[in-house]
């Protein structure tokens, strides 16, 4: 006897494990999209799956003090950037927060993509993947790409001698290879911030 629609997706997605991020496709081969769509919508009803977003679900990790943890925003704009094998990289005032230049917390988080542009609305936070060039998507760095969108976003003639040596301090710890990479993308005056960070990691 073949097992229902809902019981295949169930089986799916506790043998991936929970917390992991999951789009009505990856259910296709189990019935069509209106009856996995259904199917889906049952498990949301009985609490086991939690609906993150429109046609995003997860099986959310429990904690003893909070209760079902919903997956943030970066571990959902990976999740769409690897199933759109494309490139992401946060940009504006989440770059800012994410390095802690800002305790701003924006409401409208912005990534820029080498893949297709998009919206997706998170509760009350939209995501926004806007298209853009191949060079500002190919820095590798954890730490350098964000530092070099966060400096483009303060920009050239508002930057400061203390957010410039804030940056340079987490710049250190990005590995040097990365950052090397990096720098060649960047622009000039980006580059002048950058290159001493890399001169003392070479000079190590």
């Amino acid at each position: 006897m073949t097992e229902s629609t809902e019981k295949q997706i169930l089986k799916k997605i506790k043998k991936a494990g929970r917390g992991t991020l999951f789009f009505v496709e990856n259910f296709i081969p189990f019935g069509s999209a209106k009856t996995v769509n259904k199917a889906l919508e049952r498990l949301v009803d009985k609490g086991i799956l939690l609906r993150v977003a429109t046609g995003i679900y997860t099986r959310p990790k429990i904690s003893k003090l909070l209760g079902a943890l919903r997956p943030g925003v970066e571990d959902i704009a990976k999740a769409i950037a690897k199933r759109d094998k494309a490139r992401i990289v946060p940009t504006g005032i989440y770059a800012l927060n994410r390095l802690g230049l800002s305790t701003q917390i924006p409401l409208k988080i912005v990534y820029l993509t080498d893949g297709a542009a998009r919206k997706v609305k998170i509760n009350n936070t939209v995501i926004t993947f806007k298209k853009t060039t191949p060079k500002n998507v190919m820095a590798v760095g954890e730490v350098s790409r964000l530092v070099i969108q966060a400096l483009r976003t303060i920009g050239r003639k508002n930057i400061t001698d203390v957010e410039i040596n804030k940056i340079q301090r987490i710049l250190t710890k990005e590995k040097k290879t990365k950052l090397e990479h990096d720098i060649r993308l960047a622009p000039a005056w980006i580059r002048e911030i950058m290159l001493p960070i890399l001169k003392n990691k070479k000079n190590d």
